[in-house]
């Protein structure tokens, strides 16, 4: 069955105008973006699948253009450039909304808030750099490695260069564990002493690591291990 066969409350596009896209389900978006569907399955069919296979919209943004093309029949090179296209624009407004914000940071919760939906499903580790001023607003957040954490990849001068280029008066650690397990590594704990050492001398104070993996977070401060 066709789009414009359905009745009008399963036709997405047209749902959009009447409700708004605030009022529009996962799936309705997700068929407004592939447009068409296949033969004997209308785009809202198709999205349909899409959700129920993947879980939910981030695990679909985790995929890349093969995945999505291999993994849903009736995805093609078009609609899937058109989901990746669509999620990188997402991911984009996430990240500008950290620059026009004023975000103070009172707690671990609050850098998980800001990191959560960037690192949570990577399926590749990585460091990041969050510069605060001596008010502990935000000021930048800055990708300094991606790949397994340790001692050789992440050195003090690698955290401290930038942090200086920015004026950082404090600064805080974050990454990512693609497992899904946010327990520290015997590593993420080695080098996190040294990085602390580091800002001592340099009276850059670190005030925390957070690590980050499956909507969950740990806080190096809140563990006693800082």
């Amino acid at each position: 069955m066709k789009v414009k066969d359905l009745p009008i409350d399963d036709r997405p596009r047209e749902k959009l105008e009447l409700y708004g896209a605030q009022n529009l389900s996962d799936v309705d978006l997700i068929a407004i973006l592939i447009r068409s569907g296949m033969k004997n399955k209308s785009a809202v069919s198709l999205a349909r699948e899409i959700i129920k296979e993947a879980g939910d919209l981030k695990s679909i943004m985790k995929m890349s253009q093969d995945e999505l093309h291999s993994k849903f029949k009736g995805i093609g090179k078009t609609k899937a450039i058109t989901l990746m296209a669509a999620f990188e624009i997402a991911k984009r407004i996430a990240k500008s909304d950290l620059k026009e914000k004023q975000i103070k940071i009172e707690s671990p919760k609050d850098v998980f808030d800001i990191f959560n939906q960037e690192l949570s499903h990577l399926d590749v580790e990585k460091f990041y750099l969050l510069i605060l001023n001596s008010s502990n607003y935000v000021k930048k957040k800055i990708e300094i490695s991606s790949g397994t954490l340790n001692a050789s990849l992440i050195s003090p001068r690698e955290i401290f260069k930038p942090a200086i280029d920015s004026k950082a008066a404090n600064i805080i650690l974050v990454h990512n564990h693609p497992s899904g397990n946010v327990e520290p590594s015997r590593e993420d704990i080695n080098v996190t002493k040294q990085i602390v050492e580091a800002g001592k001398i340099l009276e850059i104070p670190v005030l925390d690591h957070i690590i980050i993996a499956n909507n969950q977070f740990t806080s190096f401060v809140e563990r006693k291990l800082l």
